[in-house]
């Protein structure tokens, strides 16, 4: 029987999941990194799916799901938008979500978030959305969140929930206990060897494992990997 390489990684380098309850008592936040069209809605740039992905799918849908439930229960949502200004390029990336763009806007069907007064719409122009929410006193907006969902898993996601654990384990962060990453709710994108020699310092960038990587990292760091979420009293 021949073993993929997702299947060899999964169980040299195993990431153990767990279901998540959040109680209602407690107000929660919701984070969600860069769910946008420059890197989700298939054809919408440099960076998007060049075909519909069920990874991708997937996230968007969970996505909405928690986006509905935090609205209901009116706790808070930090979304993230990746937004960067004309000739100003993260290497080795090409040019993606500009300012003003349809990139830089959330996919359709996450669209309503703008109006509802729970929601926090934070633009960014790095991949660590803790740096992009410094304030000029030091303060951070996001201190409260808690639950992340959002791309890449192994890029965006990975950097913010790293940097938020450590700002947490410096004692910059008082109200905050637990950084969970709820991966149904996260995905990162496929970019295959073929296409990646034929890209300026493209790097290959396998899906499935890249996934798996990023979860890995982030629990190695210190947050709870969800395989799913629920609401209510603690058992």
């Amino acid at each position: 029987m021949v073993v993929s390489a997702v299947e060899l990684l999964k169980k040299e380098i195993p990431v153990e999941e767990e279901s998540v309850c959040i109680a209602d008592d407690v107000i929660t936040g919701l984070v969600l990194v860069d769910i946008i069209n420059g890197f989700c809605t298939v054809g919408a740039g440099n960076l998007a799916p060049r075909e519909p992905n069920n990874q991708m799918m997937e996230m968007i849908d969970e996505s909405v799901k928690l986006s509905r439930l935090f609205c209901e229960k009116k706790w808070p949502i930090l979304a993230f938008l990746d937004t960067h200004q004309p000739g100003k390029l993260e290497h080795p990336y090409p040019s993606h979500c500009l300012a003003g763009s349809h990139e830089s806007d959330l996919v359709p069907a996450l669209q309503w978030l703008e109006k509802e007064s729970n929601v926090t719409i934070r633009r960014k122009d790095c991949y660590d959305g803790y740096i992009g929410s410094i304030e000029a006193d030091g303060s951070n907006v996001f201190a409260d969140w808690l639950l992340v969902a959002g791309v890449c898993t192994d890029i965006c996601v990975l950097d913010f929930v790293c940097s938020t654990l450590s700002a947490r384990n410096r004692g910059f962060l008082p109200p905050l206990k637990d950084v969970v990453v709820y991966s149904r709710g996260c995905a990162t994108f496929d970019f295959p060897a073929s296409a990646a020699r034929e890209t300026k310092d493209g790097l290959t960038h396998p899906q499935e494992i890249m996934q798996h990587m990023g979860l890995y990292m982030a629990k190695g760091r210190g947050a709870k990997i969800a395989k799913d979420v629920s609401f209510g009293a603690l058992k």
